[in-house]
């Protein structure tokens, strides 16, 4: 995002800021492309949490499977349109990967999916987006031609039981990883995007447009009832992130035949992808995860630790 030209930033800037563009261009793509339209949505796949727990390589092993359609970095700006983007946007020939802005590793090209989807949500009114979102769908699947559909999006997490009652049938996963670590995975995220923002502001705007609010300067906690440590440039706020996120997750979604939770720090262990494959009803095939768990110390609230070391050996009881 930091190095687009001057005609790449303004194009992003029409498609993006104005919320009466996207919904426009909504409008259109479903008056064009879904006009007589029989696609079903059958059996959506949704990989959620907290930023940072690993959604992005179970992402990218899922959407391998080439059984399913996710927004790709070649459906912006115009994510609202992604059919009739797709019909006069100039093809990237290239396969070429670049290592994504975050700086974790992750390689991407513009047909890696990445979690544009927040962008309808932020867009539609909440009873419009329920409404219309099955439509939504249908559209990127027309685009892709394929029958099921891949999301990640972390803010999904307040937004599961919504999630259900629209798509019955969908498989939720919900990553989490050891708390100590994701914490500080977090605040690490948080200090870097913060800097890099204020020196160019169109990364900011960028991330404000596809609504990336899980740090940097627009950051807005996930979760913030019952939020005693409020200052994001400590680790106790992300520890404390992490402890309410996953609590209310455990309280209000285990045992739900169609929620599971996935140990971020396990994927690379070919029993635990077995075991997500086998729950999605996906072919078997071999996916290079990378073994992330670190043993770090930090300099934290103690109860609140424990609190989270606690939780955190449950989770891992009734995860996949």
């Amino acid at each position: 995002m930091n190095n687009y030209n001057f005609w790449q930033q303004l194009l992003h800037r029409i498609a993006l800021s104005s919320r009466f563009m996207r919904e426009t261009a909504f409008d259109f793509e479903k008056s064009v492309f879904l006009k007589g339209s029989k696609i079903e949505v059958k059996n959506p796949v949704f990989v959620t949490g907290l930023a940072r727990a690993g959604t992005t390589i179970l992402l990218e092993a899922i959407h391998e499977s080439g059984e399913f359609a996710s927004l790709s970095y070649s459906d912006m700006p115009f994510l609202m349109a992604p059919n009739l983007w797709r019909k006069i946007r100039k093809r990237d020939e290239s396969q070429q990967k670049i290592e994504r802005a975050h700086g974790d590793g992750i390689m991407v090209n513009a047909n890696s999916p990445e979690a544009f989807e927040e962008v309808f949500w932020q867009t539609l009114t909440q009873q419009d987006g329920e409404a219309q979102f099955k439509d939504y769908i249908k559209l990127i699947l027309r685009s892709y031609q394929k029958q099921r559909y891949l999301s990640k999006n972390n803010q999904n997490v307040n937004r599961i039981d919504i999630l259900q009652k629209v798509l019955p049938d969908a498989k939720i996963l919900i990553v989490f990883k050891d708390p100590v670590n994701h914490a500080r995975s977090l605040l690490k995220q948080h200090m870097e995007f913060s800097k890099a923002q204020q020196e160019d502001g169109f990364i900011k705007n960028y991330m404000d447009w596809i609504k990336h609010s899980e740090f940097g300067l627009s950051y807005q906690p996930i979760t913030s009832e019952n939020l005693r440590h409020t200052n994001p440039n400590c680790i106790d706020h992300w520890l404390e992130q992490w402890h309410l996120l996953y609590d209310k997750l455990i309280k209000s979604h285990e045992g739900d035949s169609n929620v599971v939770f996935v140990n971020g720090d396990l994927l690379y262990s070919k029993g635990s992808w077995q075991k997500i494959s086998t729950f999605l009803a996906i072919r078997s095939y071999d996916f290079e995860f990378r073994d992330m768990r670190r043993n770090i110390e930090v300099d934290c609230n103690q109860e609140l630790h424990q609190k989270c070391k606690t939780l955190h050996s449950k989770l891992k009881k009734i995860s996949i």
